[in-house]
Parts: C-alpha cells; structure tokens; sequence
C-alpha cells in the first residue's frame, strides 16, 4: 500500500462526518428511544461506502487503510448516533480483526466479504455470569466427542447478542486451569442449540442490542476453531484492538458534549449576558478541552503503534482508561453548563452521559486498566486471587 498523507485522513474523516450527520443523526433519538439497531439496509449502505472495511484488507473488500483511518470514521458517526458507530467498531476494530489478523485463509475468505459488506455481523462472546473482569475464570469449554467438537456453556453482556450472524467464543479447549486452556471458536446463527436471553434494559447502549449467549451442546467445525488452546496471551493481545476502538468511541462522547456546549454557551443568556462570560463557565468548559485533548493524545500515540502491529499494551490500557473517565467527566459538565435543558431529552445530553458509562464498563473497567497499567509500567504481575 503506498504512503498516505494527513490530507487523506481528513477528507475521509469529512466524508464520515457528512454521511452521519446527514443520514444517521435524524435516527439516533428514536433508535435511542426504542431501544432498536440501525436496519441490515442501513447496515449495508455503510459497506457499500466503504466504512465496515477500512481496516481490512482490499481483496476482501476493504480499503487497506490504516487503523487510525477506522477510528476517525467511529469518532464521527459515534458523535451523533452511537448504534451506527458501533457497526462500524465492530467491523473495524471488533473481533472480525482476529479472523484478519490470526485466522486462516479459508477463515477470512469466508468471514471477512460478508463483514466489510454489511451483510453480516461478528460479535465477541468473553464475559460469563460469573467470569468478567476475570475471564480466565470462564467455564464455557469445547470438549471432543466422537462425532466432532461440541460447545457447551453460557456469556453475559454481549453486545449485539442475538442480532449478529458471528460470534467469536472465547472458551476453554483443553482441560487445564487458567488461560492455557482457553482458545477460540466461531459459533454461528442458525447452529442447533444456539440460543438467546431477552435483550437487556440498559441505562446507555440504548439502540445497540445487549443478551445473553447460550450454548447447548453446539457442535462446532474443526474448520470454526480460530485459535486453539495455550494461545491465550496472542488471542488477548489483539483484544487491544478492541479497546482502542472503545476508547473512541468515549471520545466521541467527550468531544459532541464539548463542542455542543461551547456552542450553547454562546447563545444562552443570563443576566443580560451570554453564559460564557461568567468565570465558572469558563473554567468548566476549560476543564472540558484539557480532558478531550488530552484524552485525544493518548489514543493517538496507541493508534500509531497499532498501525505498525499489534498496539502497545500500555498504551492502550493509559488511552482507555483516560477517554472512559473523561467522557464521564465531560457529559457531567455539559449537563450542568445546559442547566435544565441538559436533563431533557431533547438536547442530547442526557443520552451522551447514559452512553459514557457503558462504554467504560465494556472492554475492562478503568479500575482493572489501572491495573493492567502498573503491571505494564513495571513490568510486574499481579495475581488478584492472592
């Protein structure tokens, strides 16, 4: 591929903004209210712009661009309407990456088109009922049986559970504790004793479908096997990907609650003055832009390392940890900056603020990026079980 310039990066970060601004965020409030996706053909026109393919290779239908090109177009779309954003995340920065990055040839020959199309969607299945935070204490196994593999076991909070066509199984293969027995596996719609919870009624997350996974007795492919036991640590390394792409997403929320208020300081008034003139406004709003950009930084330089590879842990763990809490912080202040019109449905706050924390709950809270923060910076490991 040859080199690309910034200008490149901007004009498809434009293109990103236009469409969602234009086609996606007249939707977001009612896929918001009613707890409802964008459809399969809304889903597909974003293959066919190009969007669910931009971290993927050409020749299954992708761009070949760079990983900071996907998390620009999430940043964009996630700003004014959150369940087209997350298409894009999980085409891009989800667990279709695995297939792209460790699967087979026949794995991402027969995945991956159908993903970068819009046709169809890949979710990853890691929590379990009493395996989150800590998920090598999963209990989801694959065991081999004379007529082939069969999976059996249960996972919690999935996004886009029970609406993907894919989904990516972390689960034990091997009969050994910790991560030295736990593999991969793809599981998918339409496979006898594959089931579904009922969607979660979540505070954020509202138009982005969340339930329970449930295996009984799925006889899975040897072809379907993407990662087979002991290679837990590649497997979770790339997990990385993910969590770039979450951090994102936070960012979006940080940056729409900033430019929103700055704007709304602007043209309310108060004691014959626009708000902005009063000191406190101006420090809250000061607070706001040196946690965006500072969030912004840090996913940056992660980003970076994630276009030559596998991303710096690290780097990851600081730019997650950074962007969840900062979103938080930063929805919270737009609410106050907006007064009562903040607590309204109608100016979107209140959605920005219900959104940051659900994405700082998935993919690691910011208590085990700290965490996994220390272990990194000092090269130390650190059993919680001790």
């Amino acid at each position: 591929m040859s080199m690309v310039t910034i200008d490149d990066l901007q004009d498809i970060r434009r293109l990103a903004a236009s469409v969602a601004h234009d086609v996606y965020s007249p939707i977001a409030e009612e896929l918001d209210v009613s707890r409802t996706p964008i459809s399969l053909e809304q889903r597909e026109e974003l293959g066919k712009l190009g969007f669910l393919g931009i971290a993927h290779e050409e020749q299954y239908g992708g761009s070949g661009s760079p990983f900071s090109y996907a998390l620009a177009v999430i940043e964009e779309f996630a700003k004014v309407c959150r369940p087209a954003a997350f298409q894009i995340f999980e085409a891009n920065t989800g667990p279709a990456q695995v297939i792209a990055r460790i699967g087979s040839l026949e794995q991402r020959r027969r995945w991956l088109p159908g993903i970068v199309s819009g046709a169809h969607t890949m979710a990853v299945a890691i929590s379990e009922p009493d395996a989150g935070s800590a998920a090598t204490d999963m209990k989801t196994a694959v065991r081999k049986t004379p007529h082939g593999l069969v999976l059996s076991g249960s996972k919690r909070w999935i996004s886009n559970g029970g609406e993907a066509d894919l989904y990516l199984v972390y689960a034990r293969l091997a009969d050994v504790p910790g991560s030295k027995g736990i593999g991969a596996v793809v599981v998918e719609k339409g496979m006898e004793g594959l089931s579904f919870g009922p969607s979660e009624r979540l505070m954020g997350f509202r138009g982005i479908p969340s339930a329970d996974v449930i295996f009984d007795d799925v006889r899975i492919p040897e072809e379907n096997v993407v990662v087979q036991a002991g290679d837990f640590k590649k497997l979770f390394s790339l997990f990385s990907l993910e969590r770039l792409g979450n951090a994102t997403m936070s960012l979006a929320l940080g940056q729409a609650a900033l430019d929103k208020s700055v704007k709304y300081a602007q043209e309310r008034t108060a004691f014959g003055k626009e708000i902005i003139e009063f000191q406190t406004i101006q420090t809250m709003l000061a607070d706001m832009v040196l946690d965006v950009d500072g969030a912004r930084l840090l996913i940056d330089r992660a980003a970076r390392s994630a276009d030559e590879g596998v991303p710096d842990p690290l780097h990851v763990s600081l730019a997650k940890c950074a962007a969840n809490e900062m979103a938080k912080r930063v929805t919270d202040l737009a609410i106050q900056i907006h007064g009562g019109n903040g607590y309204t449905e109608e100016y979107g706050m209140e959605r920005l603020h219900r959104d940051s924390h659900g994405w700082a709950i998935a993919g690691g809270t910011p208590a085990m990026q700290r965490t996994r923060i220390v272990s990194e910076f000092t090269g130390r490991r650190f059993d919680q079980r001790a």
